[in-house]
């Protein structure tokens, strides 16, 4: 029977993601983002994401333009054991993404996303803990084109995007096709995080894989659709997947 759209779309995606097996795999993959010889787009993929994927097909060829998908979740650790692969470390961009910012020590970075005091909170910390350039800083409700302007006035080597999905991977891919040679990072919540808006779950939580419970009780109302609503969606349609067949 022929896939369905959604269906067709989330294989796509799956075969794209990178997989990282152990921490000398993520050291190497840091070493190469840090200097990129091109425009190159790095972003996570969800349980959120997907869900996206099946419904926006904006969104789908965004995301699948990226240069690098990493996946991030424990619903994604169950969607790859379906699909008879094995899901390697954990990617999520909130430890990844200040480990990425370390090896950029001293260069030039932009952070584009959420919004005040948390914005300016998050560039001081990146500046004093994390030792970059912060050249750019803005509020992520801009048009696509504000941004492609502030690239091209302060040239950052890095831009971390913390727009949120699905904005801040079509900002994404639109500044990799204006040919600004930097990383550009699709972060979420990430300038949250580091601005003090929200907080991480403890070590433990994190470590059973239910960051997402703790997050869902810490903002209810944002993130009831997302999470209540959306994860149940996601295994139906993990179910609903077909399994690749093995020759």
């Amino acid at each position: 029977m022929r896939a369905l759209a959604w269906q067709h779309n989330w294989q796509t995606i799956i075969q794209s993601l990178k997989v990282i097996g152990d921490s000398d795999q993520e050291q190497r993959l840091i070493e190469a983002l840090a200097w990129p010889q091109r425009a190159t787009v790095l972003g996570f993929v969800n349980a959120h994401a997907m869900n996206l994927v099946a419904g926006d097909d904006a969104y789908y060829q965004a995301l699948s333009a990226a240069d690098v998908l990493l996946r991030d979740g424990s619903g994604m650790s169950i969607l790859f054991r379906r699909m008879g692969r094995e899901p390697g470390l954990n990617m999520n961009g909130t430890d990844f993404i200040p480990k990425l910012l370390s090896a950029y020590k001293g260069r030039r970075v932009a952070l584009w996303g959420t919004q005040e005091p948390f914005l300016v909170h998050a560039a001081k910390h990146c500046q004093t803990a994390l030792a970059v350039n912060v050249v750019s800083v803005h509020h992520g409700f801009d048009d696509v084109q504000t941004y492609l302007e502030l690239a091209r006035q302060h040239q950052p080597e890095l831009v971390v995007l913390g727009m949120g999905m699905p904005k801040q991977e079509i900002v994404a891919a639109r500044l990799a096709a204006s040919g600004v040679p930097c990383l550009i990072v699709c972060g979420g919540a990430i300038l949250d995080f580091l601005g003090g808006k929200v907080s991480r779950a403890p070590q433990w939580v994190r470590g059973l894989g239910c960051e997402w419970v703790f997050r869902l009780l810490s903002e209810p109302k944002r993130l009831f659709s997302r999470y209540v609503v959306g994860n149940p969606l996601f295994i139906l349609r993990t179910l609903a997947c077909p399994v690749p067949t093995r020759g």
